[in-house]
């Protein structure tokens, strides 16, 4: 059974910064591609962000370029997402996802694409 459990959300101001961590049960971590997604109140979950099984590609939403981060430690079996310069809009409940690597072509800003999913950390952005 894979688990994944995302931690590191709370509340913030705008502007400042938080870094959020996923540890992964499965023993095979380097043979898992990464992935953030995050969902707020009354919108779909969205594409955040995205890692390859290496750690040697990475993917972003427009809406977080230049201010997100995503990091693999396959040593750790964790995947980071530090998050700087947070806005008010960034605030929703993130997931950490894992997709099988060596199971067909990835497209990783496709949410049904990842075979397993976090429970989900809340992160809350103030004005």
């Amino acid at each position: 059974q894979v688990q994944l459990v995302e931690s590191g959300g709370g509340l913030v101001q705008a502007g400042d910064s938080l870094r959020l961590s996923c540890a992964a049960s499965m023993r095979t971590f380097t043979s898992y591609h990464m992935g953030w997604f995050r969902q707020a109140p009354g919108k779909e979950r969205e594409f955040i962000a995205a890692i390859s099984r290496s750690g040697g590609s990475t993917y972003y939403a427009d809406s977080v370029k230049g201010r997100f981060t995503i990091s693999k430690d396959n040593a750790k079996n964790t995947v980071s997402l530090q998050m700087n310069r947070l806005e008010p809009e960034d605030t929703a409940v993130y997931f950490c996802a894992a997709r099988w690597a060596p199971s067909s072509i990835w497209t990783p800003m496709r949410s049904g694409e990842y075979d397993y999913w976090g429970q989900g950390t809340q992160v809350t952005v103030s004005s």
